[in-house]
């Protein structure tokens, strides 16, 4: 298989960095990050360990904050849709002021605790509260060699080839989640999925060439008070996760819906200064199709990203992202997720923002006082 090549324009200017210099490098590396993603799991033999280490069969519990809780809930829906294999998410401070509840809830003896930076206060408190219950093993996610949560959990998985140096995680979001989508197939066998992963560098590395303009100079023309993200089933949490992008990349007001309930209530939003998106999945084309023309009959301006755009779906379309990828919907997730990286970059940047470094935001939240106190040793350690 050969390795993409990241693409991506030069951002410098008289030697110093322009604003989303890291972002667009970030972004336009996602196909290389995949392939050496997949190189460095096979290289390491981290998932073996890990498919000898935890079970399909019982109850996983994924556990997150921010775009970390959103991809744990992307991961557990495509786990149990594709999978059939028990999982749920929660945020970090949910396990934290309900633990019992939440634990008896889910039932689960499998807990996986994400976070990016390995630093982030809920998500370690959270580890070391779980110490305490016997019989349960967890599993710290991080894109940082050297982190507090590694010392707090059983068992770590690190991606530090995919980390960022932007505070906004766009890669290190798509390498975790492809992490995952392998690690489910060495629980449950699909050659076709394997197949279909194995080819998503490439075809992936394809899409961004030809897409990645098209989708910058629209948002970067366009302007809209506010930005409407619409999905059913795992497609849900892509559109929380693009949600949280447009949110934290350009300080735009976003709201996230299940495609058909935008019509009890929400839809009275609809206007041309609203940008309606829809991640349409297979399951769920035929409404979303129809429910696209209904609010393109009132004047919406919407965007539909899609793998195949049927003549309905392309004339009511005012930007159409079509994936092309003519393989399973389980493959097609990372690509799926990097619209919304450019859509949120291009607005900041239309704003005069600078999507390396939001207003407000830390890469990781440490939280000071009593909530930041240095966490423990793993349990035996």
């Amino acid at each position: 298989m050969a390795t993409p090549t990241a693409k991506v324009k030069p951002h410098r200017q008289s030697g110093k960095l322009r604003p989303a210099e890291h972002t667009h490098t970030e972004i336009y590396s996602q196909p290389a990050i995949w392939a050496e993603t997949e190189n460095k799991l096979q290289e390491t033999g981290i998932l073996e360990r890990l498919a000898d280490s935890f079970s399909p069969r019982s109850p996983w519990l994924f556990v997150g904050c921010g775009s970390s809780l959103y991809l744990s809930q992307l991961i557990a829906a495509l786990w149990t849709k594709h999978f059939y294999i028990p999982a749920t998410a929660v945020p970090a401070s949910e396990l934290l002021f309900a633990p019992e509840e939440t634990v008896r809830r889910v039932g689960a003896e499998q807990i996986v605790l994400m976070s990016r930076s390995g630093e982030t206060t809920e998500v370690l408190r959270a580890a070391e509260l779980l110490q305490a219950y016997k019989g349960v093993q967890t599993l710290g996610v991080t894109c940082n060699p050297r982190s507090l949560l590694e010392n707090l959990c059983t068992y770590t998985f690190k991606l530090d080839w995919a980390d960022e140096k932007s505070m906004v995680m766009t890669r290190s979001f798509t390498a975790i989640l492809l992490g995952f989508q392998r690690l489910g197939l060495r629980f449950v066998t699909d050659l076709q999925f394997a197949a279909a992963l194995d080819a998503l560098p490439s075809k992936g590395q394809a899409w961004l060439d030809k897409n990645a303009r098209k989708i910058e100079e629209f948002a970067g023309k366009r302007r809209f008070s506010d930005y409407v993200f619409l999905g059913q089933g795992v497609h849900y949490w892509l559109a929380q996760e693009a949600g949280l992008k447009i949110t934290e990349m350009s300080s735009s007001y976003a709201q996230v819906y299940h495609s058909l309930e935008f019509r009890h209530g929400p839809r009275s939003i609809a206007g041309p200064e609203t940008l309606i998106t829809f991640y349409m999945s297979d399951a769920a084309r035929e409404p979303e199709t129809t429910l696209l023309g209904e609010l393109k009959k009132v004047g919406a301006a919407t965007c539909v990203i899609v793998d195949r755009a049927a003549p309905e779906i392309k004339t009511n379309s005012d930007l159409l992202i079509e994936l092309a990828l003519d393989g399973p919907e389980f493959a097609r997730y990372p690509v799926t997720a990097i619209p919304a990286h450019l859509l949120g970059t291009a607005v900041g940047l239309r704003k005069g923002l600078n999507p390396d470094a939001p207003k407000n935001l830390t890469r990781a939240v440490v939280l000071s006082g009593s909530d930041g106190k240095r966490p423990g040793k793993r349990r035996g350690a």
